[in-house]
């Protein structure tokens, strides 16, 4: 354990009320957090980067639509003037239960109530050669980093002669065929078929392959029919290669190696297949599900332990209508974290608690320009009202004044001009393969 764990963390505020530390500043941690402040509570936020970020839109930024700083927003400065809370940047790494006190690399802090709200990380599925040549997308500097590859590679190609020798380097595969995977899929389509033939008019595009790859029977496994065939519909238009039933066995940095079917040579494989979530040292095993996630109770109490809550990506509830656990999205997370925050309140009042239940507001997915699928539970449709209604959902959701006019203004001209202007090749400096995870800062 790092030797600043054994100390308590410095200048954090004195008050004397109830002390609630949250792990996390994702969906889950940052709402309880506003619900929760100027209230008789003294709130500790931890999170290894001091910004919130936008997991929705990292494909955007991956495929150069808007800037990193534009869906990413400084945790201190949503509490200013906010006595009651403090944000701290470090990272979590054991629990005492009995003791009631969480270690971090920052230093120790003792809790009355602590709540993990500490997300999902990509997962392999002990793939350890894909693991190490492709890329994920959970993280803001992952999806700049797939951005500077892709622009990289082409900025490679037009330099080799050889035609055959160009494949690899502008064929872009994906795999996973859920929201990310089809929204990553139609955007890379869009800038093949309208973008990048402008960009480098010496290189012929017809060379180039989308390629979405799903081990399911269908994208969008946890949408509606309508939804799934029109997403597919609209890839298929697009130019995107839809392999649905398809298991990847291997990826050794140069090919994509299949089940049953021939190779795809690609030096670009991103990974959207699957996330599994963030642990912390300080818990019996006893208090996990199969599939990794905290079991839980109505209340999100942490089975067989005290004052401990466990929200969205990393809780499961026995039984009820979920019994793999709550779809792994943001609304569980955002509803988790309001109950919570009730609950929080009623606890210290001696109050009965209110048991969570999940209210699905619909799902959706944008599959390129004007194309979209949106399921609300009393209405389903797609095409373009989907894409706007897409557009309206995201923006409003975005945290800042400034960073929903900055997305505004970045989608409006890309509608317009369909020519995204981010495509700059950024980088501290050239890294082997073997280096980049290092380079890579979560």
């Amino acid at each position: 354990m790092n030797h600043f764990a054994n100390q308590p963390i410095p200048n954090l505020p004195k008050l004397n009320l109830p002390k609630i530390v949250v792990v996390g500043g994702g969906f889950a941690g940052l709402k309880l957090a506003r619900e929760l402040r100027n209230s008789a509570f003294q709130i500790i936020l931890l999170d290894k980067n001091n910004y919130h970020q936008f997991q929705p839109l990292f494909y955007q930024v991956a495929t150069a639509g808007l800037e990193p700083s534009a869906i990413s927003f400084p945790l201190r400065k949503i509490f200013h003037s906010t006595p009651n809370v403090s944000f701290r940047m470090g990272e979590a790494l054991k629990v005492d239960q009995k003791a009631k006190r969480l270690y971090t690399d920052i230093g120790h802090i003792d809790y009355d109530f602590l709540v993990l709200a500490m997300g999902a990380d990509t997962n392999y599925f002990g793939a350890k050669n894909i693991e190490y040549y492709s890329s994920p997308m959970k993280t803001v500097s992952e999806a700049l980093y797939i951005r500077n590859k892709i622009i990289s590679n082409y900025e490679r190609a037009i330099t080799i002669a050889n035609v055959e020798d160009r494949k690899s380097l502008m064929n872009v595969v994906i795999v996973g065929g859920g929201p990310t995977g089809v929204e990553l899929a139609g955007a890379m389509a869009e800038l093949r078929n309208n973008v990048f033939p402008k960009d480098y008019p010496e290189l012929s595009f017809k060379n180039m392959k989308v390629v979405l790859i799903e081990a399911g029977p269908s994208l969008l496994s946890s949408m509606s029919p309508e939804a799934q065939a029109h997403s597919l519909d609209y890839l298929k238009k697009l130019g995107v290669d839809v392999m649905l039933s398809t298991m990847v066995q291997d990826y050794n940095g140069k090919q994509v190696l299949l089940n049953g079917k021939e190779p795809i040579e690609t030096q670009t494989l991103l990974w959207a297949a699957g996330i599994k979530p963030n642990r912390i040292d300080g818990f019996d095993s006893s208090q996990y599900a199969g599939n990794g996630r905290m079991l839980v109770n109505e209340f999100n109490q942490l089975v067989d332990t005290e004052g401990v809550f466990v929200l969205g990506d990393q809780c499961l509830l026995p039984g009820g209508n979920f019994p793999k656990g709550h779809p792994q999205v943001a609304q569980v997370a955002i509803q988790q974290a309001k109950n919570l925050s009730k609950n929080l309140f009623r606890q210290v009042k001696g109050q009965d608690l209110i048991p969570f239940q999940y209210k699905d507001l619909g799902s959706m997915a944008t599959v390129g320009r004007k194309l979209a699928v949106v399921d609300l539970p009393f209405f389903k449709f797609q095409g373009f009202l989907a894409w706007m209604t897409w557009l309206f959902v995201h923006l409003m959701a975005i945290l800042g004044v400034k960073n929903k006019l900055f997305i505004f203004l970045n989608w409006s001209w890309n509608y317009l001009s369909f020519d995204p202007s981010l495509r700059l090749l950024i980088k501290p400096k050239y890294v082997r393969a073997s280096e980049r995870k290092e380079l890579i800062e979560e």
